[in-house]
């Protein structure tokens, strides 16, 4: 097989195609100042925590008061004001209020004329189409597939096994586009697809089979 034989596309959404227009940070300072409880913990400790709850909760609601809870019980807080504050971050952040990183309209609307697309993303579905909805591009993919609740969430190959199904494509003709070397390159590469790493300046491990600075790098296929 050669490069060019790549016909599918699979690509991440957080931070990959998008990214808030407000980041958790701030969502979260705001839901401490609304509630009035002390911020005992941080963005990086919801981010880190947030896979742990993906296959238990029912909602992405569901998913933040749980893990708001633990977080705040394990620093020594009522698990209730937890609660307080998932519920004031629910009401603060909204989920269309995304813009596209530099670079994706132009290399979603170039691999469109030859290539099936899809998306694989590790996140709740009434959050990610909320925010696939409010990109221009949105409408150019063929399935979502919701890691943590279609499948097990990336690393594992499932989500990107269940994706190919749906489009009756070849994992060794797919690469997939990600800006998570632990969850994208890790995932693409255990599943058999190739990978592209938006790479963010750190020392690639595991290895991707192709690194772009911009997507729009990906105008011209590295594959071709």
């Amino acid at each position: 097989m050669t490069d060019a034989d790549v016909d599918t596309v699979l690509f991440d959404l957080d931070d990959t195609l998008c990214r808030y227009q407000r980041s958790v940070g701030e969502v979260l300072s705001l839901a401490f100042d609304r509630t009035g409880v002390e911020p005992v913990f941080d963005a990086d400790d919801y981010v880190a925590s947030y896979d742990d709850y993906a296959e238990r909760a029912d909602s992405i609601d569901d998913l933040r008061r749980r893990c708001f809870a633990d977080l705040a019980a394990d620093r020594g807080l009522a698990p209730d004001a937890g609660r307080a504050v998932a519920d004031a971050y629910t009401e603060t952040r909204d989920q269309t209020a995304v813009e596209p990183l530099p670079g994706a309209a132009a290399a979603v609307e170039a691999l469109a004329t030859d290539h099936r697309l899809a998306i694989v993303t590790n996140g709740a579905p009434e959050m990610q189409t909320a925010k696939l909805g409010a990109l221009p591009f949105g409408d150019r993919f063929e399935h979502v597939v919701h890691g943590g609740y279609d499948a097990p969430a990336k690393p594992s190959p499932e989500p990107f096994h269940h994706v190919l199904d749906l489009l009756d494509a070849r994992a060794d003709r797919a690469v997939h586009v990600g800006n998570s070397l632990g969850s994208d390159v890790r995932g693409a590469h255990a599943a058999g697809l190739r990978s592209v790493w938006l790479a963010d300046g750190s020392t690639p491990a595991p290895t991707p089979t192709y690194a772009v600075e911009r997507l729009d790098e990906l105008v011209d296929p590295p594959w071709w």
